[in-house]
């Protein structure tokens, strides 16, 4: 048996690991421990600061431009990683980690989301994945909350109004919208995001319902003064604003369909910083151009970057360009996770963030 080389001092100091399992998984593949530095290579520029970090401690390589890689870059990329750091952009499907040879060993997500990574296929291959929960809660959930505020009050709108120099002055009926105080909130997903998104809400006056395969503990309900709704549909009829906080799955692609969105009254709004694939894009166009739902604030779309076009011209909607945690306090945190991930995996033992299909 060939002897493992003793671990020297941890060289980071803004990293705080926490306990370390050992990976005894029967799929894990032998880390090379007598390779000094991993072969790292990203697929996006990330932070400056983490791309120095990278290259101090592993043998980084950086991608000069910020432009996703294309499949045919990615599987050569792969063929040549030991440590694939990929983001929501890039699509690590079965062609792209069967296209790697037996040097891959990690893949480290550099974000919270893993549906672009074909989970099944990394284990089968022996391939951990690994991403970084945690730090976009809050970046999140503040984007939530601003586009509750920004549709129902038509902050887009008044924009463009005060800005096209046509602005009359104010007006008893100019611009009206609707106060949320008071109004129901219906959160799909009641994780950490849809937890933090219910602690927002309160604050404005809106009362918190939910729906999740299980109810939250029974403090966090009790804290939040939150309704647990087992059925879906029965929630959607009853609330004022539905915020979508889910993560993406098989199980819940496209959860709310037409059937489901056509439950909302006409005086509701949604809103959704999850993913677009959680939501029938062409179906809610077609309610909202129909007035069927009052308005929709959106980060996420079904086929990013393109947006369907019908609800780019509704003046209805509001849009943002996937923002939801796009902060600097954000990044740095996801980097500095991507860089724990690989150094704990690469001295052998299992990352805390390491992702369990199971577990989705």
């Amino acid at each position: 048996m060939t002897k493992r080389k003793a671990r020297r001092p941890t060289r980071y100091y803004f990293f705080a690991v926490g306990a370390i399992v050992p990976n005894h998984s029967p799929h894990s593949r032998v880390v090379n421990m007598n390779q000094k530095k991993p072969v790292v290579f990203l697929t996006r520029k990330l932070p400056e600061s983490t791309e120095t970090r990278m290259r101090e401690l592993f043998d980084a390589r950086l991608r000069e431009d910020d432009t996703p890689m294309s499949t045919e870059e990615l599987m050569e990329t792969v063929k040549l990683a030991d440590v694939l750091v990929p983001t929501v952009t890039d699509k690590v499907d079965t062609h792209i980690i069967n296209a790697a040879g037996d040097r891959l060993k990690l893949i480290a997500s550099f974000g919270t989301g893993v549906d672009h990574i074909d989970l099944a296929a990394a284990k089968a291959r022996g391939i951990t994945v690994t991403n970084t929960p945690g730090v976009l809660t809050e970046d999140t959930a503040d984007v939530a909350m601003a586009l509750m505020l920004a549709v129902p009050r038509r902050i887009a709108e008044g924009d463009k109004v005060a800005r096209s120099g046509k602005w009359m002055g104010w007006s008893p009926t100019g611009m009206l919208g609707h106060r949320i105080n008071g109004k129901r909130l219906g959160i799909v997903g009641m994780g950490r995001i849809g937890r933090a998104v219910a602690r927002r809400a309160r604050g404005f006056g809106l009362s918190i319902h939910y729906h999740n395969r299980n109810p939250v503990h029974p403090e966090t309900e009790a804290e939040l003064e939150a309704t647990y709704w087992e059925s879906l549909d029965q929630m959607l009829s009853r609330v004022d604003i539905v915020s979508v906080n889910c993560p993406h799955t098989p199980a819940t692609h496209r959860l709310l369909s037409r059937a489901q969105l056509s439950l909302m009254q006409p005086s509701a709004y949604l809103v959704n910083t999850s993913r677009g694939e959680v939501v029938e894009e062409e179906a809610l166009g077609d309610l909202l151009s129909s007035r069927a739902i009052a308005g929709a604030g959106l980060d996420v779309y079904a086929d990013e970057p393109n947006i369907n076009k019908q609800l780019l011209d509704l003046p209805n909607v509001v849009l943002l360009p996937h923002i939801g945690s796009a902060t600097i306090e954000g990044r740095l945190e996801m980097g500095d996770k991507v860089i724990i991930n690989i150094q704990t995996f690469w001295d052998g033992h299992a990352p805390r963030d390491r992702v369990i299909e199971a577990m989705l």
